[in-house]
């Protein structure tokens, strides 16, 4: 005669449902490698649009390369708060419910995270539509360079939910390891925006040319179909989540549980993006080519970010759903075996760039003054790439852990040293290259401070 186990001790109440098993017990680099392979081909077809958008833009003329080069910033804003800092919090909460084998509170969070994307988008909408102007003129644009800011801009910015939601609810789905639907939605939302960006920005095909505001029409309509696709994804009952719309109420720990991690991470990507506006205002005194040889340079670095992100975006789940399960070693393990390889593939093309920089600035630009302002950026800030992209990676692995203020204090750190020393280097009538090396540096603080900051804080359940 035997007793039954007490329920807590049952070993089904500690197995964990299918999709999740998988991650909780394959080895850590190949699952690893398996989940991060869709998300680089997408970030591939990320980066073949920002190299298209840029090479149209740069055909329009030296003011729109420019005029990006104010807008860019807030567009990077964006898109790491819509897909990094919150998308991460969003993908967090979720797994996590997972690894604790409680998926009904994990279709709950989706629906939450859907009202948070929406409201987010609305809140970007605003903001730049009203204070667009005042913020590109802060930064020093001015005449035609500020009326190319705002062509684009106005644009763009006027379907900012789009952008939200495609990125949110492409976090949902990840947050439940399927990496694939979120991967084709990015490769199909970045051939539309290339077509149609290029199509309306230099008229072809018949159609009219709207030079600026064209080529950001390509990007609002593409996000649209996005978002309209993974949202029927979600609610044809095709994911690993069965959404309860019925059922469904506000409940403030749901979005407690979500923003915890994604409210705080969201410091971050601002960190970032006001490292890039302090040094974009530093570096208009030294004229419109350098400013445009600095937009094209810090373009390369936002392109490396999704290979960072890849990695990143691929832990989050692994670590999300490891630390509901209570395995915090394995969690561990997961964060730094991402964050290596991370650095180790962001690094290799840092190098690259740094020796041979034309590889890069001559797809875009033929002008020797904007040539040679891109090219000092990739010398000096290229060889610290390595750095950043590990950082990047381990700031998305903690907040699989809900563990984000480390990576977060690391990232003002970098601000600290981009604003306070760049602005100390222009005023004392530094060249250009030496507030480039200072980009470098920067980085190098923030990856090892993200490193220090995860070996030194103690993760739990």
């Amino acid at each position: 005669m035997t007793m039954d186990a007490p329920l807590d001790m049952r070993p089904t109440a500690a197995v964990p449902s299918a999709p999740a098993n998988g991650l909780l017990t394959s080895p850590i680099l190949p699952t690893l490698l398996k989940l991060t392979l869709p998300n680089a081909i997408a970030m591939a077809g990320t980066t073949l649009v920002a190299v298209a958008e840029t090479s149209y833009i740069g055909r329009l003329g030296t003011e729109p390369l420019a005029g990006i080069a104010l807008v860019f910033p807030f567009v990077m804003l964006t898109q790491m708060m819509s897909a990094g800092a919150m998308g991460g919090g969003v993908s967090s909460a979720i797994s996590r419910a997972i690894g604790a084998n409680d998926r009904d509170r994990a279709a709950d969070l989706a629906l939450h995270a859907a009202l948070i994307g929406a409201c987010a988008g609305i809140f970007f909408t605003a903001m730049m539509l009203i204070f667009g102007r005042a913020f590109y003129t802060l930064l020093g644009g001015r005449g035609g360079v500020l009326d190319q800011a705002m062509q684009y801009s106005h644009v763009l910015f006027s379907g900012a939910i789009a952008i939200w939601l495609v990125n949110t609810l492409a976090s949902v789905v990840r947050g439940t390891g399927d990496m694939r639907i979120p991967s084709v939605t990015l490769i199909g939302t970045a051939l539309v925006q290339i077509a149609v960006g290029g199509a309306l920005g230099f008229g072809l095909f018949g159609l009219p040319k709207f030079g600026m505001s064209g080529v950001a029409a390509g990007q609002l309509v593409a996000f649209t179909l996005g978002a309209v696709f993974l949202a029927w994804y979600l609610v044809s009952g095709r994911s690993r989540l069965a959404l309860n719309f019925a059922g469904f109420k506000f409940q403030r720990d749901m979005f407690f549980d979500i923003l915890r991690v994604g409210a705080v991470a969201c410091l971050s990507p601002l960190q970032t993006v006001l490292t890039v506006l302090i040094f974009t205002k530093i570096l208009a005194g030294y004229g419109t080519e350098t400013l445009a040889g600095y937009g094209m340079g810090s373009r390369l670095e936002f392109l490396l970010t999704p290979i960072a992100f890849a990695f990143g975006v691929a832990s989050v789940p692994m670590v999300g759903m490891a630390m509901g399960a209570g395995l915090v070693t394995r969690a561990r393990q997961v964060a730094w075996t991402a964050g290596i390889a991370a650095g180790i593939t962001v690094g290799a093309i840092g190098l690259i760039v740094a020796v041979m920089p034309t590889l890069w600035v001559s797809l875009f630009t033929s002008d020797p003054g904007v040539t040679a302002a891109a090219s000092s950026y990739l010398v000096w800030a290229g060889p610290a790439f390595a750095f950043f992209g590990m950082g990047v990676c381990l700031y998305f692995s903690s907040q699989g852990a809900a563990k984000v203020g480390g990576p977060v204090i690391a990232g003002t750190a970098r601000l600290l040293i981009v604003g306070g020393g760049g602005w100390w280097l222009a005023s004392a009538g530094a060249p250009a290259w030496t507030l480039f090396a200072l980009v470098g540096a920067a980085m190098v603080v923030y990856g090892l401070g993200t490193a220090l900051s995860i070996r030194l804080t103690r993760w739990s359940k």
